[in-house]
C-alpha cells in the first residue's frame, strides 16, 4: 500500500507541469453578470438568445463576445467583452513553463474577460418635445405611435 501512494504522488507530481496555472486556478470559462435597466431585457451573446435580464452567463475565456440587450419600445444596446491576459501568466512562467503557457492558450485560461459585469441602459425609443411659440419641429422616428395625429406627409420632388 505504501509503495502504491509513493507511486500515485510522484505520478501527480510529474503531471503538474503539464497542466497551466490559469487553467486550475480559474478554468476555461467566466461568469459574467448582465443586468439592464428597465429588467426583463432579451439578452443575445454573439448572436445566441441566452435569457432576459438580469442573467449570469459563463462564457469562454479565449474568445471577445458581443452582448445586445434588446425591448420592445426601446433602442438596443451593445458591449463588447473582451480578453485580456490574466495575472495568472506569471505562474506559468514560475511552474509551468512553457508547456502550461501553452496548454492555457489553447484552454482560454490565460486569459481574463473585460469588463467582468455588463449593465445596459435601455432608452425609449421615440420623440420628445416640449412646446415652442416660435417655430415647427420636424422630427424623424422609426416606428409611429398609433396614437399620434397625423398633420401632414413629406414627399419627394
Amino acid at each position: 500500500m505504501r509503495r502504491f501512494t509513493r507511486l500515485f504522488v510522484t505520478a501527480a507530481i510529474a503531471t503538474l507541469p503539464l497542466a497551466g496555472c490559469g487553467s486550475i486556478m480559474h478554468g476555461s470559462s467566466q461568469s459574467l453578470g448582465i443586468s439592464s435597466s428597465p429588467t426583463d431585457a432579451v439578452v443575445t451573446i454573439d448572436g445566441m438568445e441566452k435569457g432576459k435580464t438580469p442573467i449570469v452567463a459563463s462564457l469562454t475565456r479565449k474568445d471577445n463576445h458581443i452582448i445586445r440587450i434588446a425591448m420592445q419600445g426601446y433602442a438596443p444596446f451593445e458591449a463588447t467583452v473582451t480578453r485580456k491576459v490574466s495575472g495568472w501568466v506569471w505562474g506559468n512562467i514560475v511552474f509551468g513553463g512553457v508547456i502550461g503557457l501553452a496548454v492555457d492558450a489553447i484552454s482560454g485560461g490565460l486569459y481574463a474577460l473585460t469588463p467582468e459585469q455588463v449593465t445596459g441602459q435601455l432608452s425609449r425609443q421615440g420623440a420628445s418635445l416640449g412646446p415652442s411659440s416660435n417655430g415647427v419641429y420636424v422630427v424623424l422616428v422609426r416606428q409611429v405611435d398609433a396614437s399620434w395625429t397625423k398633420i401632414g406627409e413629406l414627399e419627394r420632388e
